[in-house]
């Protein structure tokens, strides 16, 4: 049988429930709507690879859909269309989601298609030559928008001799390499049940939902891991990349912090001053009054044991160096120029609200409850979210930057028309 712990949240409960074969459930019942999203979660991703399979982790996502031992590619998709479902999945540096949103009356569809790809994908030799091709696509795809190249380039210097510098697709070497042996072999060594979680928000019955889920996946045994995950830490690094494009696309890293602690949330205050919205001192300062970029804005991206702060601007190249040294001065003015309580105030008012509106939907609070638990191994319900944002004080808001931003730390990437005019020195002497 399985054991549950509840978490009580202001509108509904969240159950835990673990397998006897190291699975675990999440469920959060939302009776008001009339939809199902439901998700299956695989700690799996590319920081779980290494340079000779680098990709293999988004390719398997791929081919879940191109077939299994009773359904075509194209009956998988027919069965999700009759019934107007989605199907969808996605892969990140640290985790694979397989998922479905269906009316309520359709959750067994949706149990059944994503069970029958989640177990008996064939990996078709012909298959795999065939989405090869789609990949390698999508890999020129990627390498057609410099925002997000800028930032993959960043770290992979930052995370260098890391997995977790590597990028998520792949390269065309590597996704040229791959057999249906090979994807065989590293599903056997990451898919086990206790690397995965099913997650599932919407109109359900617990009780039944269980016993489906535990029908479906209750057997599941796998293979015992036998990859773990290579430590990373930060290191400052320096990266061009050319592209006959109009603009430079700058980001600028310094050390982040590593997702589920409890500095993480003092973080979140921090990036929303600074350049997380409209109101941002970087996007007033840089963008309003100099009108010197169109495009700006900073983030953290967080992994389990360790991140990256970042600071993105699209820009004209002769505005390089300019830029760089207001983003350094706002950087300053973080430690200098110290904010007010009340600021304080409107900036935890602003996470609390885009975090609340977001879960609007059950796709959303599928996402929430399936992530957390896979990664942090609890779930943190909307209203501890809400407390854990009141409880940032000053004090942790200038810990947190005074940790964050030093400029003996920075990393930098351009990618543009003659980048390789620019150098690390030059522009860190724009600090």
């Amino acid at each position: 049988m399985a054991t549950d712990d509840h978490l009580e949240s202001s509108e509904n409960l969240i159950e835990v429930f673990n397998l006897p074969n190291g699975l675990r459930v999440v469920t959060e019942p939302i009776p008001f709507v009339r939809s199902v999203s439901f998700g299956v979660w695989v700690r799996n991703g590319s920081r779980n690879e290494n340079l000779d399979n680098n990709g293999i982790s988004h390719f398997i996502e791929h081919m879940l859909f191109k077939g299994t031992q009773k359904r075509t590619a194209m009956e998988i998709a027919d069965t999700m269309d009759a019934v107007g479902g989605q199907l969808n999945a996605f892969t990140s540096k640290e985790y694979t989601c397989y998922f479905t949103r269906t009316l309520d009356t359709h959750f067994d569809i949706a149990l059944d298609v994503l069970g029958d790809m989640f177990f008996n994908s064939k990996f078709d030799q012909a298959e795999i030559d065939k989405e090869r091709g789609v990949i390698l696509e999508e890999i020129s795809m990627y390498e057609d928008t410099p925002e997000d190249l800028a930032v993959d380039l960043l770290q992979y210097k930052t995370f260098p001799q890391n997995p977790l510098g590597m990028s998520i697709l792949g390269t065309q070497e590597s996704i040229g390499s791959f057999t249906s042996d090979d994807f065989r072999r590293f599903v056997a060594s990451r898919y086990s049940p206790k690397n995965v979680v099913i997650a599932i928000a919407g109109n359900i019955n617990v009780k039944e939902a269980l016993e489906k889920i535990t029908a479906c996946f209750g057997q599941y045994q796998g293979a015992q891991d036998s990859f773990k995950e290579a430590q990373a830490s930060y290191s400052p690094g320096f990266s061009l990349r050319e592209k006959d494009i109009e603009q430079v696309h700058l980001c600028v890293g310094f050390p982040g912090i590593k997702t589920g602690i409890d500095e993480s949330y003092a973080l979140a205050a921090v990036n929303t001053i600074l350049g997380g919205g409209m109101s941002s001192r970087l996007f007033q300062k840089i963008r309003e009054e100099r009108g010197l970029v169109y495009s700006l804005y900073s983030y953290n991206v967080s992994y389990y044991d360790t991140g990256v702060f970042l600071v993105y601007a699209g820009l004209n190249p002769d505005n390089v160096y300019e830029v760089l040294g207001l983003i350094a001065k706002e950087v300053r003015g973080m430690l200098t120029d110290r904010i007010t309580n009340e600021q304080l105030a409107k900036a935890k008012e602003q996470l609390k609200s885009n975090f609340l509106l977001s879960l609007e939907n059950a796709a959303s609070r599928m996402n929430s409850i399936g992530r957390t638990l896979l990664m942090l191994d609890k779930v943190i319900t909307p209203d501890e979210l809400v407390e854990k944002i009141d409880a940032v004080d000053l004090n942790a808001f200038f810990g947190v930057c005074e940790a964050l931003f030093d400029l003996e730390q920075i990393s930098l990437s351009l990618v543009g028309k003659k980048v390789d005019s620019f150098n690390f020195e030059k522009c860190k002497s724009s600090l």
